[in-house]
């Protein structure tokens, strides 16, 4: 649930239209949580002391709900989304994200696509587990930088914080499907000797995408890099090759070792 201290904010600002929403929203999430699948879901998102996902809380339900809510709550403005993004709970965030993302789709205004790219990345630090990066970098950041520079995704990928760097790698999704394949490939190089599994399958998810436009792209990459990738990444890069070539791949990976 929101902080008291968001709802006193909430009510000194006179808006009782957004107060009376959000408290809906609260309502509706609480009314759709499930202790049973809560604690499903802190398993696999690793919430436990230390793993990637520590401290974060979940009510429980299915994205098809939260989807259905943000329909719901399209109308809530860039304050409100702001409340929900900062919220501990796992759910308000994601279904902030479902919002801002389809906001982002319905707009024809080059001035509100910035303003809602500008916020996103304001709020990378509530970007904070794999699926919220994985709904909403290639639809928006990825998209917004289509036909602009994209120095930014090399800082992203440069950073220390995890999700900052799979939101890198992720947002080139969308230059992918347009068969623009150089900035996958470099940030890929960039991202190859990273620490972190979330990242090595993250990598290896964009390059087997790759692949499936222009697999000689990348089996080139594959090439160079095979001996050094992490195991992990060069698996999801090859999980749809034939069976024959992916084994070849996978024991020239075992025997450099």
């Amino acid at each position: 649930m929101l902080e008291n201290e968001d709802l006193t904010a909430l009510m000194s600002s006179n808006n009782c239209s957004i107060l009376i929403m959000i408290r809906q929203l609260t309502k509706d999430l609480q009314k759709l949580s499930d202790p049973r699948r809560s604690r499903i879901h802190s398993r696999f998102f690793k919430t436990g002391k230390g793993e990637y996902g520590e401290g974060d809380i979940f009510l429980g339900l299915k994205v098809p709900q939260q989807r259905q809510l943000a329909r719901k709550y399209l109308d809530l403005s860039f304050r409100d989304l702001q409340k929900l993004l900062n919220n501990k709970i796992h759910e308000y965030r994601l279904i902030a994200l479902i919002i801002l993302t389809t906001k982002y789709k319905k707009t024809k205004e080059k001035k509100i696509k910035k303003q809602i790219i500008d916020f996103y990345l304001k709020n990378t630090k509530n970007i904070n587990n794999w699926d919220l990066v994985d709904l909403s970098a290639y639809h928006l950041l990825g998209d917004y930088l289509l036909n602009k520079d994209r120095s930014i995704l090399y800082r992203l990928a440069r950073s220390e914080n995890l999700w900052k760097r799979r939101m890198a790698i992720v947002s080139t999704f969308a230059f992918i499907k347009q068969n623009q394949f150089t900035d996958t490939l470099k940030l890929a190089e960039i991202l190859l000797k990273d620490k972190q599994d979330l990242i090595h399958k993250a990598v290896g998810w964009m390059l087997r995408e790759v692949g499936k436009r222009n697999r000689e792209v990348e089996e080139r990459f594959l090439e160079k890099y095979k001996k050094i990738m992490p195991r992990t990444m060069l698996r999801y890069a090859i999980e749809k090759f034939e069976e024959e070539k992916r084994l070849m791949y996978l024991k020239t990976k075992c025997s450099n070792s």
